[in-house]
């Protein structure tokens, strides 16, 4: 959620007095103000001289979030919902889309999980320039660690392409570069104002002409968040939550899909598990483990979660170098 001084415009109790008395308790932004113990802050609201007024700033911000909450819906809404709007979307992988009955879902936020030269950045590549090609949408790629690579996207765009007609391979080139936005984004904090920002645009897209937004990428998820894990304290775990929770929010509720990559540690017996914990393990609808053949092109992919499909199904399939 945004900082409390964005929110002062459409919310004048929440003005410079409210963000000083906050500042003066490290909070700074609604994430932050959900971390403290509301009755606590009141009681220091209540020392103040204008105590009546604080605490009105502060149930106006917990009537935000109240307002940002979904309205409940029946059995038959949900089946209606998911018919229209939660179609799938080919990742342009072979094996992936036969894997998961076609591809990524929109709605959802689907993981990919592996080590590092598993094949993870490449999935996000082709994914990226199947969905701008063949799909009429737009894709954000958020990158966290310089890996997005025009190069490889005009590659796979190219691959299958009669060079005889440079023309038409060019207008479809540039359709597909024209359709991919790309943002680097190199933490946690940055990654909250783009991804606001996003569902900012996204709302005024409803109302508007616009290309719509399919596929949201964000490679890695795991890069961002694993520097603010450290310590004993809960922010950064929280952080992380809310983080994963708004990139479900606006998958469900814009109707795109959510494609994030995270790497793997050392597990129990020296097995490798996914990064980030038993907190973040809820977040992902879809989570698939990717892993590459030594020194080839082949790469492995198996399910580790998945709403309606059995864990441990797996595929295979060539991604050229």
């Amino acid at each position: 959620m945004a900082p409390l001084k964005s929110l002062e415009q459409d919310y004048p109790i929440l003005d410079s007095n409210f963000q000083s008395f906050c500042a003066s308790h490290d909070i700074f932004s609604v994430e932050d103000l959900l971390l403290h113990d509301l009755y606590v802050l009141a009681a220091f609201a209540e020392q103040e001289s204008s105590s009546e007024r604080l605490k009105q700033g502060i149930t106006q911000v917990l009537s935000i979030i109240d307002g940002k909450h979904q309205p409940w819906l029946n059995g038959m809404e949900l089946l209606e919902d998911a018919q229209r709007n939660k179609h799938v979307l080919s990742s342009g992988c072979e094996g992936i889309d036969l894997l998961l009955h076609g591809g990524l879902r929109v709605g959802q936020l689907t993981e990919l999980v592996g080590p590092s030269s598993s094949g993870k950045t490449q999935v996000c590549l082709l994914a990226a320039s199947n969905v701008a090609k063949k799909h009429i949408g737009s894709v954000v790629y958020l990158d966290t660690g310089n890996s997005f690579s025009p190069q490889r996207v005009t590659h796979f765009i190219c691959q299958h392409s009669d060079p005889a007609i440079d023309q038409a391979k060019h207008r479809t080139l540039q359709k597909v570069m024209n359709n991919i936005s790309c943002k680097s984004v190199f933490d946690i904090f940055t990654m909250f104002d783009v991804l606001h920002q996003l569902e900012f645009n996204l709302r005024s897209q409803m109302q508007g002409g616009d290309c719509k937004m399919q596929l949201l990428i964000v490679d890695s998820v795991s890069s961002m968040v694993t520097p603010i894990l450290g310590g004993s304290g809960s922010q950064g775990h929280a952080l992380m939550i809310s983080a994963g929770y708004l990139l479900k929010k606006l998958a469900h509720e814009h109707n795109i899909a959510v494609l994030v990559t995270n790497h793997t540690v050392g597990g129990d017996g020296g097995i490798s598990k996914p990064a980030l914990g038993e907190s973040w393990k809820s977040i992902p609808h879809v989570r698939l483990l990717l892993s590459r053949e030594h020194g080839g092109s082949i790469c492995n992919v198996s399910i580790l979660k998945h709403p309606s499909m059995a864990v441990g199904k797996a595929a295979r399939f060539m991604i050229h170098n």
